[in-house]
């Protein structure tokens, strides 16, 4: 069975890849692709741009960076309310940044992309960095941020707490994990986090259409690839699977999952 060409994800990847769209704009088509066909870019970079306005008109004229970081904080999680989402952590609307918007809630990843944009309004150059399992933002090597949890600043400690608390203390902090991230790497971690709450939520069909969107950027992703072909199986396109599945055991031989890949292979292949 071949696949089938999806103009959704050509459409997507021909966005991501054009350089006159920001990561903001990249988001929110990422919500349009895939549950709000009706979205209007242009109206939530309005309603972006409101905030951004009133937090410049808010400040003095003092370019000291810590109280424009406090400033920024205050304003958007005193006075507009804005927060990470502990309640319903795992909802796959919190990874769309237009209901983060409009809800004022959101996963580390959306909140900290907000978060991002609004400094700018104020001069504020604050960079997205890929910390492992929680999304972070820095001013610079010192000034580490958590927009997740009002924008707290973060030491070496409680890096390793975040570390702790999503590896059960089987990652020690590294220098490394504190690197900027470009957009395109934002946009695949946005698509894989939509494809887990997905697949939570046994909507097998958009947690693949999620996987094509972060293959289309990262073609060669191992994990996407895996995934990949275990959701084609539970879409019964077995060829399609075996396909993948195989193709992940060529990258990666010596994965720890190998034996269950190998097990699944094996269960496509007895069915027919």
């Amino acid at each position: 069975m071949e696949e089938k060409f999806d103009p959704l994800v050509a459409e997507w990847f021909s966005f991501v890849k054009n350089p006159n769209f920001n990561l903001v704009e990249k988001c929110l088509k990422f919500s349009q692709i895939l549950e709000y066909p009706d979205l209007r870019v242009d109206d939530y970079i309005k309603k972006i741009n409101i905030i951004g306005k009133s937090l410049k008109e808010s400040i003095s004229d003092v370019q000291n960076p810590t109280y424009l970081i406090s400033m920024l904080n205050e304003h958007l999680f005193e006075n507009l309310g804005f927060s990470g989402d502990d309640d319903d952590y795992y909802s796959p609307k919190n990874n769309f940044l237009n209901e983060v918007i409009d809800k004022k809630t959101g996963l580390p990843i959306t909140i900290s992309i907000l978060y991002v944009e609004i400094a700018k309004f104020i001069g504020l150059d604050l960079k997205i960095v890929g910390f492992p399992s929680h999304i972070l933002v820095k001013y610079n090597e010192e000034v580490i941020l958590d927009p997740f949890y009002d924008g707290r600043l973060l030491d070496i400690d409680d890096l390793q707490d975040i570390l702790d608390a999503n590896f059960g203390g089987a990652v020690e902090f590294k220098p490394e994990f504190l690197d900027e991230v470009r957009s395109e790497q934002i946009l695949v971690r946005l698509a894989r986090n939509l494809k887990n709450s997905y697949i939570q939520s046994f909507v097998y069909d958009k947690a693949l259409q999620c996987t094509n969107m972060a293959l289309a950027i990262e073609p060669e992703s191992p994990e996407d690839i895996r995934d990949k072909g275990i959701l084609e199986e539970r879409l019964l396109n077995s060829e399609v699977a075996l396909r993948y599945l195989n193709k992940y055991l060529e990258l990666n031989p010596n994965a720890e999952d190998v034996d269950f890949v190998l097990e699944l292979i094996r269960s496509i292949k007895t069915k027919n």
